[in-house]
């Protein structure tokens, strides 16, 4: 049975640490080794499916916040119930005096997820400070050569952070969970003799932002037994034409849903436009929505998995 799935280089990175609630412990964030004497007191997590992140190991007595969430994308009514006693210190991404104002003594962030290249806000200029930096892996692809994600990447994060704060048994149980859930929707698929054509798209109208090769979206898409049409692309996620998009004819578009431009208008600029009338997706009106939260690394990613794989290899939900 061909699952599509690989296991990735990444796993590597979760690194054995003394033993249960002993410090130091090392783990690796992209190309740094990151040493942590004790666990972090007060964290602060950059946008919604890293704080879920956090919420999932049930670290919001270690936290003292979070940002990058209302600037972007409506802070969603799961999320609010776990982060309700939490303030948010920066409505986009943070400044460095955001940051040391909290007193924070960690950030769980990525690149593009809170911290740009040559930006204030580094593992770099935190480090004088004392403010550790965790950076999610689908991210590291900015800053260092990275093979093609797969859900290891995830797992791997939710495992280093078991690491960093000392919970990792509840972050094994965790994800042994996601992975037996894992496990059965690719055993559910069966044989799969031609993946299913998928687009994910995020935005835009006169040019699509979406989900390149070394985009979680990629892994989540071929867990379900489908293909990411722009698995070519050689990003993560970024603006592309329609024109490829038209001669690759996906069979499934994945909507993003967040920002002020709804999924509904999305599928409905497709739907109108006569440039898309002859894409498989848009003749058969096969959509799929997934919540940004889905479709980013974290803990709602193996339920939109699942929901992905009904979809290819049935009616679109």
């Amino acid at each position: 049975m061909k699952t599509f799935i690989a296991h990735s280089a990444f796993a590597l990175m979760v690194l054995a640490a003394t033993p249960a609630l002993a410090y130091p412990v090392t783990v690796k964030s992209c190309n740094r080794d990151v040493t942590f004497d004790a666990a972090p007191k007060r964290a602060v997590s950059n946008d919604v499916n890293l704080t879920e992140m956090m919420l999932a190991l049930k670290l919001q007595d270690r936290m003292v916040g979070y940002t990058g969430v209302s600037g972007w994308k409506t802070l969603d009514e799961k999320l609010r119930e776990g982060v309700q006693a939490l303030p948010e210190l920066s409505e986009k991404y943070p400044t460095k005096e955001v940051l040391l104002n909290a007193d924070a003594d960690f950030y769980f962030a990525g690149w593009n997820y809170g911290m740009k290249v040559g930006g204030e806000v580094t593992p770099e200029t935190l480090g004088p400070f004392k403010v550790n930096v965790y950076e999610l892996t689908e991210s590291c692809i900015h800053i260092m050569a990275k093979g093609k994600p797969t859900m290891d990447d995830m797992f791997v994060d939710l495992l280093n952070l078991g690491l960093i704060f000392g919970v990792e048994d509840q972050a094994k149980a965790l994800v042994d969970g996601y992975r037996r859930d894992l496990d059965k929707i690719v055993a559910s698929n069966g044989a799969i003799e031609r993946p299913t054509r998928v687009f994910v798209y995020d935005s835009g109208e006169e040019k699509p932002f979406t989900s390149g090769r070394f985009g979680i979206p990629t892994a989540m898409i071929e867990a379900a037994g489908g293909v990411n049409v722009m698995d070519d692309v050689e990003k993560s996620w970024t603006e592309i034409s329609w024109e490829p998009v038209i001669d690759k004819n996906p069979e499934v578009v994945v909507i993003v849903n967040y920002g002020e431009v709804t999924a509904e208008q999305k599928i409905a600029f497709m739907k109108s436009n006569p440039a898309f009338k002859n894409i498989d997706a848009v003749k058969n009106d096969r959509f799929v929505v997934l919540d940004y939260v889905e479709a980013t690394p974290g803990p709602r990613n193996i339920d939109a998995i699942a929901r992905l794989a009904k979809a290819f290899h049935g009616q679109a939900m």
